[in-house]
């Protein structure tokens, strides 16, 4: 199987990348580009754990061809802040201490900046419910809302 040229921005940047047309962009962004950030859970888009934005839609990136990339806008986890300068979300998230074993923690992140530049202001129900997607074995849902929530605040207060 003859690989393809993909050429995609990733956080900005411009990245080229080889893949077969059958890797996911889960594998080609951990393996191939080294963005280990984004995890993987379940390989079959019901944890959420892999989630990043292609063209500014949220998606699982295990239910993603990598070839998909091409051309497109991709944002991971390490575009979001950095180890320098947390993001607000990545803030909260540690002030309300709504991450355990990290695992989920990296799509929760990019699922709630998804959320807050949809809907700057959501309900603790919309909140639930833009996150039903993202599974998490060790918080219970209420630090990671709560963390939503206190993100959306803070951020409307900084516009």
């Amino acid at each position: 199987m003859s690989k393809s040229h993909i050429t995609t921005t990733i956080n900005g940047d411009v990245r080229e990348f080889l893949c077969d047309p059958s890797d996911t962009l889960l594998s080609v962004l951990r393996d191939n580009l080294g963005l280990t950030g984004t995890k993987e859970g379940c390989g079959t888009g019901d944890c959420g754990a892999c989630s990043v934005t292609v063209n500014g839609r949220l998606v699982c990136s295990c239910l993603v061809l990598g070839v998909e990339a091409e051309g497109a806008e991709i944002g991971t986890v390490e575009g979001i802040g950095s180890s320098d300068k947390l993001h607000v979300i990545q803030q909260k998230f540690l002030e309300h201490a709504a991450l355990q074993c990290g695992i989920c923690t990296p799509g929760l992140i990019v699922s709630t900046k998804a959320l807050l530049e949809e809907n700057p202001n959501p309900t603790e129900d919309e909140a639930r419910y833009y996150l039903a997607g993202n599974l998490c074995r060790c918080t219970g849902y209420d630090k990671i809302i709560r963390a939503v929530l206190d993100s959306a605040e803070t951020l409307r207060g900084a516009a």
